[in-house]
């Protein structure tokens, strides 16, 4: 039994009505805590590209809500379900192309649709139907979140230094995250853990967002530029790396923030295993190779400017690819909610994926 519940912030909920939806724009944390709704599918797409939500987890939960709202709407008007059917069609291609490299968008939408191809009846029931999908990947998720924690756990001992990058954590979850939440369920249990947050540039989701969660639920933090990374394996190497995923390919490759990469070349050169920790739903077999995955370029202001002033000049061509590929070799193991996996992943992984989609066909009691 956990000893303590640590605070873990709400990323998204429904509106009253279940009309639009609440999130937690985390554009402007740490220095502002403010929901935004979202009731319109411009408003979730922007959203979702803005960052204003993000982590693959939190961006299908969102794409799945988004959906799900806009069809209470379609139904309050009294459209037929013949037309709010041609109306998700559309929906769903607008927003399944929000964001390239986050497999969990596309997964999501896809269960939506498949939610409604197999429902009947009139518009309310049919989006009646899609928001108990919705609802079903967010709890879902919270499951998948603390088994990762769980099995996880087990690879850290009291006292352990943890180092990881950009945020998984309870802002890119429904739950209380995926890299992080193995510190979560370990402080739980009377732990110690410390962990280094690499700031993550250009748009320091560790520094603003990981530091933040995990500053307020009283785990002790350190801030480090990611360029001070190696001199901190080289002086005093943390016990362990764990980073979240965007997208794990058949054979274990990775897509993660960019960063990723050298982190894990570093940990490898320096004997520090590291670890990427991420639900089934993140694992997509039909990318046989990091080489498959799609990786997004992002606006090149987000390096010139930042959040402040120009920092390059305007005219300066930028390289702003969103993520970076880390080959299976540089992984000690991959875990997922179904448990740790070792190399090589190509059956194990499967295995995963296939067990949780056959769970969540079982019928619940």
């Amino acid at each position: 039994m956990n000893d303590r519940q640590l605070p873990v912030p709400e990323t998204i909920r429904w509106a009253p009505g279940g009309r639009s939806a609440l999130i937690l724009d985390q554009t402007l944390l740490p220095g502002v805590h403010e929901e935004k709704e979202l009731s319109t599918l411009e408003d979730f797409i922007e959203a979702i590209r803005s960052l204003r939500v993000r982590g693959a987890p939190l961006i299908g939960i969102t794409a799945a809500v988004g959906l799900a709202a806009l069809a209470r709407q379609s139904a309050v008007e009294g459209v037929s379900a013949q037309e709010l059917r041609a109306r998700f069609a559309d929906w769903a291609e607008r927003i399944a192309n929000a964001r390239p490299t986050a497999v969990n968008l596309v997964w999501a939408v896809r269960r939506l649709r498949a939610r409604l191809d197999a429902a009947a009846g009139d518009a309310g029931e049919l989006a009646g139907a899609l928001a108990a999908e919705a609802d079903a990947i967010h709890e879902e998720d919270r499951r998948m979140c603390r088994g990762i924690g769980e099995h996880a756990a087990t690879l850290l001992r009291d006292g352990e230094a943890v180092i990881t990058h950009c945020n998984a954590g309870s802002l890119a979850t429904g739950g209380i995250g995926t890299a992080l939440a193995p510190v979560y369920v370990a402080a739980e249990a009377g732990r110690r853990i410390r962990v280094f947050a690499d700031e993550t540039r250009p748009l320091l989701q560790g520094s603003r967002l990981t530091a933040w969660e995990l500053a307020r639920a009283g785990i002790e933090v350190t801030v480090l530029a990611d360029n001070m990374a190696g001199s901190l394996f080289a002086t005093d190497p943390p016990d362990i790396a764990f980073v979240g995923s965007d997208r794990i390919a058949a054979n274990g490759d990775v897509a993660n923030k960019i960063g990723t990469y050298p982190l894990a070349v570093l940990a490898h050169r320096h004997g520090v295993p590291f670890y990427v920790l991420a639900p089934t739903s993140t694992v997509d077999l039909g990318s046989p190779t990091g080489g498959d995955i799609p990786i997004e370029h992002r606006d090149p202001d987000e390096v010139r400017r930042g959040f402040g002033p120009l920092l390059a000049p305007a005219a300066a061509d930028v390289y702003s690819p969103a993520f970076d590929i880390t080959p299976a070799e540089l992984v000690t193991g991959i875990v997922t909610e179904r448990g740790i996996h070792r190399p090589p992943y190509t059956e194990s992984l499967a295995a995963a994926v296939c067990a949780a989609e056959a769970e969540r066909r079982r019928p619940r009691i």
